[in-house]
């Protein structure tokens, strides 16, 4: 029985965005056991993407409206499911994918053997070909990075995005904490993810982060555009999030890498320039860049487009401006939506039509 709820909790899981595919080894149950309890897992099924009061699920699930919150609460707190909990009304719960969601709520939460857990997953899930209408990230440059006779919307610009929010928080990359510890990984900066409205107050209340000012979040951004990292928020005009990102330890980057053509996959609206011409052939831009677009051949800047992302980070290092960012066709533009439950309604949606 205990079993059958995890099979349950991972076809449920699978369902929503980011999918959670069967693997080889069947260590995914392996994952959800170290996670959820036998009874956390049962419920976890009648969670949807939409906000409800406990008493809707409580409702559906077939539990008593007591039993209900106390087993939400207890998820909520251990990063299984999303909350909203404000000061007067009632508590607000909706399920989140494996990734963006599960994975990272367990920012505080590695060991070793999750590690290997998480690693042999990995490596192991069977590779299903899927709808993805839009990505759950996408990539913004570095502000520095941007002329002004480009012309930018504000959520292209991480300082507008930041402005638009009046509440903050950062946490640990667990990207790079994952990579700590299984023995590899960079010495970029780990205090990196900056929450948004709703998800700094998830992340502080379940000891998952700490709240920080804005002059903080463009004190962190500022570090992270020193330590070459990609900035990814959410693939939402208004978004919850941004990951600050290296390409040897970030799960989205390294698939990118992999990838013959990241520029087609990536959420990003620009896309790097070069001329060769003025290349004085220093190298910077080849070492700032996380996705291996740049060369030297000959003492100059080889830029192959189709695997830039536009994050900028190779620009304004230039000493000669043989690097500029200019804005892709309208036409290979990925669209983003208003939010992040637009994002994922999308996701569902497609997932619905093609089953």
């Amino acid at each position: 029985m205990e079993t059958a709820n995890y099979e349950k909790l991972a076809h449920h899981l699978d369902k929503l965005p980011g999918g959670f595919p069967p693997s080889d080894s069947g260590v995914e149950l392996r994952l959800l056991k170290r996670l959820f309890t036998p009874e956390e897992a049962e419920l976890a099924v009648h969670l949807t993407l939409d906000r409800e009061e406990a008493n809707v699920i409580a409702n559906r699930a077939g539990l008593d409206l007591a039993e209900a919150e106390q087993r939400l609460r207890k998820m909520a707190r251990k990063g299984l499911i999303f909350s909203i909990e404000p000061e007067s009304g009632p508590n607000l719960y909706h399920a989140v994918p494996w990734v963006v969601g599960i994975y990272e709520f367990q920012v505080n939460n590695l060991d070793e053997g999750f590690v290997q857990d998480l690693n042999e997953y990995a490596s192991t899930r069977r590779k299903v070909a899927r709808p993805q209408p839009v990505p759950q990230m996408r990539t913004i440059p570095v502000g520095r990075s941007i002329e002004p006779q480009l012309e930018t919307l504000t959520y292209e610009r991480a300082e507008e995005l930041v402005k638009a929010h009046e509440k903050f928080a950062v946490a640990p990359c667990i990207c790079r904490q994952k990579a700590k510890i299984a023995g590899v990984g960079c010495d970029a900066p780990m205090e990196t993810c900056l929450m948004f409205g709703d998800w700094a107050d998830y992340y502080v209340r379940n000891d998952l982060g700490r709240y920080i000012d804005q002059a903080g979040v463009m004190e962190i951004l500022t570090r992270a555009d020193e330590a070459n990292l990609v900035l990814q928020p959410n693939n939402s005009k208004d978004i919850v999030f941004i990951c600050c990102c290296c390409g040897c330890c970030c799960g989205v980057l390294t698939a990118l890498k992999l990838h013959p053509r990241p520029s087609e996959r990536v959420a990003s609206p620009f896309r790097a320039q070069a001329n060769p011409e003025t290349c004085e052939g220093c190298g910077v831009c080849v070492d700032r860049c996380q996705i291996e677009a740049l060369t030297l051949e000959n003492d100059h800047v080889v830029l192959n487009p189709i695997r830039c992302i536009g994050c900028g980070l190779c620009v304004f290092t230039c000493p000669t401006g043989s690097l500029t960012l200019v804005r892709k066709p309208a036409g290979e533009q990925i669209k983003v939506p208003i939010n992040m439950d637009a994002t994922w309604r999308e996701w569902s949606q497609a997932r619905d039509k093609r089953e």
